[in-house]
């Protein structure tokens, strides 16, 4: 392990925090492992070997700010972010230190730019929220796709899943989403997101080969509607699903991931295929991998060594897309994504 200040990952007894804290390890980071079940980092820091335990809850500042002391970073993989997240960036705020997280929550990503925006760069200090699958790799996608384009009439992000066996995390983040909107569904159109009540329908999406034509659901609404506007001047954003993968997430009775190799993964697949348009001109970008919690530990922690590397584009905060170059972060996921970009 690396002799320099460590990383702390919060929520780092959950299925994607394991994750995190793996692709840390392997690339050599010093990791503190951080949550409110001081029992079970006790157990899985004794499975792990050499990472630091750190208990901390988001109700309890201190103990917030002493998981956070003389830390590199932090990585919130803790879920709902509709709780987790503005405790844990004002720790890492006032530690002065970079705060990446995995939310996939719409609203709690909003909230992120909306209200931590002004004191995070005042702090000089880079915030990166949905650094995952959802709302980071969509957005390097389409960032990567516009190449020179600084605006564009319209942003489509399709994900091909095989099927989607929910996390327990999953679940409980779609509740709280769920409640925060009243049952509403969400859109960003006209510049903005807006909530409605307009039924879920179907149609036919061309994935790149061998996946080929599948049946989504138009305007199954994901984080890209948050991360995308943030820094590209877009009237449209829409996201879609397929059919297999909403049915599978919309049964309670879908059971969690199961791991089938020795990395942990699942054998969910999947390929992520964005258009982006102006002036009636067409590019697309796809990328394709497997287990949707399993990439999102690259992405998160690539997110992590960039940001202390230098090798960012802005502070305070910023989606993927905006902080990094997405071209090089891309080709950097290899082997875990593989990549399409526009020539």
């Amino acid at each position: 392990m690396s002799a320099t200040a460590a990383v702390v990952v919060f929520g780092a007894t959950g299925h994607t925090g394991r994750f995190v804290v793996a692709e840390l390890r392997r690339r050599g980071f010093a990791t503190v492992v951080s949550g409110r079940d001081a029992a079970r980092l006790e157990a899985l820091a004794a499975e792990w070997g050499d990472v630091e335990v750190r208990p901390a809850t988001v109700d309890d500042a201190g103990s917030l700010d002493r998981a956070l002391a003389g830390a590199a970073a932090v990585v919130n993989c803790a879920g709902p972010f509709a709780v987790t997240a503005g405790p844990v960036v004002e720790a890492a705020l006032r530690a002065g230190i970079p705060y990446v997280d995995v939310a996939a929550e719409i609203e709690a990503n909003a909230s992120m730019f909306a209200d931590r925006t002004e004191a995070a760069r005042a702090a000089d200090t880079p915030v990166v929220p949905a650094m995952a699958f959802y709302g980071g790799l969509g957005d390097l996608l389409v960032t990567a796709a516009m190449g020179e384009w600084t605006a564009a009439d319209a942003v489509h992000v399709a994900y091909g899943l095989n099927g989607w066996h929910p996390t327990p995390g999953t679940r409980v983040a779609g509740r709280v989403s769920h409640e925060r909107r009243a049952g509403r569904r969400v859109r960003f159109a006209e510049g903005a997101l807006r909530y409605h009540d307009d039924k879920p329908w179907e149609q036919d999406w061309v994935f790149p080969e061998p996946v080929g034509r599948r049946a989504v659901i138009a305007e199954f609404t994901m984080a890209d509607v948050v991360t995308v506007p943030s820094h590209v001047a877009v009237p449209e954003v829409r996201t879609y699903m397929t059919v297999e993968a909403a049915r599978d997430l919309a049964d309670e009775e879908t059971p969690a991931p199961e791991p089938v190799d020795a990395l942990g993964r699942s054998d969910q697949t999947f390929v992520v295929e964005v258009v982006v348009s102006a002036g009636g001109v067409e590019r697309r970008a796809s990328a394709r991998g497997r287990d949707i919690y399993a990439v999102t530990a690259p992405l998160a922690v690539e997110a992590v060594e960039r940001i202390l590397a230098g090798r960012t584009r802005a502070t305070g905060v910023a989606s993927a897309g905006a902080m990094f170059d997405a071209a090089d972060f891309l080709r950097a996921l290899s082997p875990y994504v593989s990549v399409e970009l526009p020539h």
